[in-house]
């Protein structure tokens, strides 16, 4: 795919702007003055390949495709082109005026999973200093956010993976729930072909017969919002069938009998007629998963956008831990992350309760580090703020002006319709994007911003693993970078220093803001992630570094992260600190290798022991009933992305997947006397998106599918429900009551 503009004179490697996976690609100048994406067999995780949306990605950079000029909203409502100066002012102002009026809180700011490391840190760190709010939060609560707390929970540390990619074709059962990685993230399929080639077998939990569901060896096919059930059936098979490894739970464990109590509630029986999983299903896959010496779960957004969902991946967590598969090579429990940056956007403070380096923003100790590296008062900090959902329905009552980063709420965010009345309602709203997407429409000011292929910057895949984007093309006149707006509303708003345009300048401030965090980048600079095609973290910088000199913060680390015992050809420790004569003599030690494989020697929690935790099932938020008598799920296709602001403007992928549709069984079908694209009507408590039908066998009779990638009237996020997890914050996007109508013309 090739895009037009001024080009540097070589080839670049670098990175795909879509999914977590961030495959290596390069960017080549050719004759024209255009440039061609191509393969970088090079990097590790796709060794080459790339999807359908990382083939045509230059073509977003278009001029014709994206936003060349700050549109600002006239007398007569219309958006128009500005100069930069008048927009920046206009922001100011407005946030100024705001804040004077309301107070700081009346200010929000809401971020993306897809800006990069060094963007996310500064734009937490604008939020915090410049503005004073607490209420920040980004797109990436509705990503992984369940996944993170049970993780969290159970070892004290939350990395999506936290082995490499590479060890999935060498373990011997892979359990994937709630994800179809052959359309949300192709190149990674291979790993789950070469497990089988291998010997291993695949289980894929998904209540519709996906691409990935038709390569699995066992496909379960629960009724949504009972994954929680099928897991806790699954550990109660492992009790009364002796395959607990009391070992193991004895050693590296805690809470145990009281997550086992909670699981001997859930019988086969009871949960086959919960879920719709048949207990001899059951049964087998119980029987795949411990018949190997090492075995993985991997969950994605299925078990996690549910109001239960941190309970729901922690059972999945148990029946790991019962079994002895966690901590151990070649085993563990691991989340695919979705968002390019969904990993290292949470990591770097846009999250309402974090800051950087993965800390807590309640805690004190936390508060004093990070207040020292950006030269303020730790009190003068706010506190946690709202959640993504609850701060966009908070818009035009407590929080007034709101400044949008990387993210389209009107399209992804559920009870959109109600989002998208809140924006409308707001003071002021002003956008930062690449293109004038559905969100950017409503604005006041909109600032066009760089791209991927436009600017340097780190991101932090689904393994850990800290990449660098590098810039390949210089951007279009009229177009900055969003550090650039940081930069120039920082000092209208009376911060004239520490807010950078040089993104290497930003990382190594957050080097020095990460340090001794459980997420510590401190030992990892740009020649290393260029020379080394990436660093897993954590990767403290070594004693006597004169980089970020973490020793302060070094002495729990340990505890925290747990230590990686090498394996094979591992080279990562995890142990935080340089060891050896020259440590012991103050002298500078060799940098830390990185910590590909977390948890081997101990978790990260006071005690090294992970946790059990007890969870029930409990019904989702919101059950059929005789009004609503189906069940919605949602899900992406795999020639668009996420809110599709992007890809829908890609010729190609539109004629591979041109709109919205509705996936219903036959049996459905026919009581409802629809046909093959026949325009029908789901209809929930919250509003109606109208699509074509899709008929197929691969989908459970009482369940319909819509893809969220659209707007208008077949916007699949009109229809789900907000409710929310109680500790993420989820909301629940996998399952709500629908009725199902055939439209007449």
């Amino acid at each position: 795919m090739q895009s037009t503009g001024t080009r540097n004179p070589a080839t670049t490697p670098t990175h795909c702007p879509y999914c977590a996976l961030q495959c290596g690609m390069n960017l080549t100048p050719v004759e024209g003055g255009t440039v061609e994406v191509s393969e970088r067999a090079d990097f590790p995780v796709n060794r080459g390949a790339l999807c359908g949306k990382g083939r045509a990605a230059a073509a977003v950079l278009a001029p014709g495709a994206r936003l060349t000029s700050p549109l600002v909203r006239s007398g007569d409502g219309a958006l128009v082109p500005a100069g930069w100066e008048e927009a920046l002012d206009r922001i100011a102002g407005n946030l100024e005026r705001t804040r004077a009026r309301y107070g700081a809180d009346a200010l929000g700011v809401f971020g993306g999973g897809g800006l990069t490391n060094e963007k996310a840190y500064a734009l937490g760190k604008f939020a915090r200093v410049v503005l004073g709010t607490s209420q920040i939060d980004y797109n990436g609560r509705f990503c992984m956010s369940s996944a993170a707390a049970a993780g969290t929970r159970a070892f004290g540390l939350d990395r999506g993976l936290p082995f490499p990619l590479e060890d999935i074709p060498r373990t011997g059962c892979v359990i994937l729930v709630g994800s179809n990685p052959a359309e949300t993230m192709p190149p990674s399929l291979r790993y789950f072909t070469e497990l089988r080639e291998n010997g291993g077998t695949l289980i894929v939990v998904d209540p519709r017969r996906t691409k990935t569901a038709e390569q699995a060896d066992l496909h379960l096919a629960p009724r949504p919002g009972t994954d929680l059930a099928l897991a806790l059936g699954m550990l109660h098979l492992v009790v009364a069938e002796g395959r607990v490894d009391a070992a193991y739970v004895e050693e590296r464990t805690s809470g145990w009998e009281e997550a086992r109590a909670a699981a001997m509630a859930h019988w086969p029986e009871y949960v086959e007629r919960i879920t719709g999983v048949s207990v001899p299903e059951l049964r087998e896959a119980v029987r795949l998963f411990c018949a190997p010496e090492a075995a993985m779960v991997l969950t994605a957004r299925g078990p996690e956008q549910q109001a239960k969902g941190t309970d729901t991946v922690g059972a999945w967590i148990n029946l790991c831990l019962a079994t002895g598969r966690a901590g151990r090579p070649l085993s563990g429990y691991g989340c695919l992350t979705g968002q390019g940056n969904g990993q290292g956007g949470r990591e770097h403070g846009q999250k309402a309760d974090q800051l950087p380096g993965y800390r807590k923003l309640t805690d004190p100790a936390a508060r004093r580090h990070v207040a020292e590296v950006w030269g303020v008062d730790p009190d003068a900090l706010p506190g946690p703020g709202r959640s993504a959902y609850e701060l966009l329905d908070a818009l035009g009552t407590d929080v007034r002006s709101l400044l949008v980063m990387g993210s389209n709420p009107v399209v992804s965010a559920p009870r959109a319709a109600h989002v998208e009345e809140r924006l409308r309602s707001l003071d002021f709203l002003a956008v930062c994007d690449v293109v004038l997407s559905e969100t950017a429409e409503l604005a006041d000011v909109v600032l066009p911003v760089t791209q991927w292929a436009e600017e340097t910057g780190t991101t932090t895949s689904l393994e850990g693993r800290v990449l660098l984007r590098r810039r390949a093309l210089t951007p279009p006149d009229g177009v900055r970078s969003d550090l650039d707006v940081l930069h120039g509303l920082a000092g209208r708003l009376g911060v004239e220093k520490g807010f950078p345009t040089d993104p290497e300048e930003v990382f190594e401030e957050l080097r020095r803001a990460s340090a001794g965090g459980p997420a510590d980048y401190s030992g990892i600079d740009y020649r290393r992630l260029t020379e080394e095609n990436g660093v897993f973290w954590p990767c403290p910088a070594p004693t006597g570094a004169d980089a970020t000199d973490a020793a302060d913060a070094d002495t729990d680390r340990e505890a925290r992260t747990g230590r990686d015992t090498p394996t094979g050809n591992d080279t990562g420790t995890g142990s935080g600190g340089g060891t050896g004569a020259g440590a012991e003599a103050g002298l500078p030690t060799a940098p830390h290798p990185g910590t590909p494989r977390l948890f081997l020697d101990r978790f990260a929690t006071d005690d090294g022991r992970a946790r059990f935790v007890p969870v029930a099932h409990r019904p989702s938020a919101e059950e059929p009933d005789d009004e609503y008598p189906v069940l919605l799920t949602t899900g992406r296709v795999v020639a668009q992305y996420q809110s599709g602001a992007q890809t829908r403007r890609v010729p190609e992928l539109n004629a591979a997947a041109p709109g919205p549709f509705v996936e219903l069984h036959p049996r459905l079908a026919a009581r409802l006397g629809a046909a093959e694209g026949d325009p029908l009507a789901v209809v929930s408590r919250r509003g109606r998106a109208v699509a074509p039908a899709r008929i197929t066998t691969g989908i459970r009779p009482d369940t319909v599918f819509m893809p969220f990638h659209w707007p208008g009237e077949g916007r699949a996020n009109t229809l789900t429900n907000p409710a929310l997890d109680p500790t993420s914050r989820m909301p629940e996007f996998k399952v709500c009551a629908v009725r199902v109508e055939t439209v007449t013309s």
